[in-house]
């Protein structure tokens, strides 16, 4: 039987990695195999290009070599890792996927919804996320907890102006397919929000569940 394949996402300091870990544990304790990756980057070639992508650099970068850096990791993950996990009967647990492009390209950089759409129908055919978990927090809460994790790469050095659009893309993405994302109230303390992704995946995979 196929696996499941869940992003998770959200912008700057929402917790993101924390509550991977927290999910990944929380299956593996129900007997889940569970395979947890990230974008961009996911295998050692992917890895360099977020290397490239994240990098704070005195030349420009336009937009266009960045999203196709984004998609050119994207690429080489999903075929080289993800879709044979997910074919293996393996859940796939990924910090961030396309909707990640389409937030943070789209909604920050200001790329067409079209263009992005283009790229992920080449490079992913139909394969979409079966869920999406959604961590949302004011912008000015998250980049608070960003800049107390250390030193800002490339995309967090931006105004805080980028990540409203982003978190509005996100709500906005989220909106439009209620079933298949699943908006997380990250503001809150962390063992309210650990609960509540673990009631999640455990309704998840329940008969009932949309597993």
């Amino acid at each position: 039987m196929r696996g499941q394949f869940i992003t998770f996402e959200g912008t700057e300091g929402v917790g993101k990695s924390t509550q991977l870990a927290n999910a990944a544990s929380t299956l593996e304790n129900l007997g889940v195999d569970v395979l947890v990756t990230r974008e961009p980057g996911g295998t050692p070639m992917a890895e360099h290009i977020r290397e490239l992508l994240l990098a704070t650099r005195d030349e420009v970068v336009h937009e266009t070599t960045e999203l196709l850096l984004m998609f050119a990791a994207r690429a080489q993950h999903l075929h080289t890792r993800i879709l044979p996990a997910l074919d293996a009967g393996q859940w796939v647990l990924c910090d961030r996927f396309t909707d990640a492009t389409f937030a943070y390209q789209g909604g920050g950089r200001g790329v067409s919804q079209e263009r992005i759409a283009l790229l992920e129908n080449l490079v992913q055919g139909n394969v979409r996320p079966d869920h999406v978990i959604l961590f949302d927090a004011p912008v000015e809460t998250g980049m608070a907890r960003a800049r107390r994790r250390g030193e800002l790469d490339r995309f967090e050095q931006e105004d805080l102006e980028f990540f409203q659009r982003i978190r509005n893309t996100y709500l906005d993405r989220a909106n439009e397919a209620p079933d298949r994302y699943h908006i997380i109230n990250a503001a809150r303390p962390l063992n309210q929000v650990s609960e509540e992704v673990v009631q999640l995946l455990t309704g998840l995979l329940s008969p009932t569940g949309h597993g």
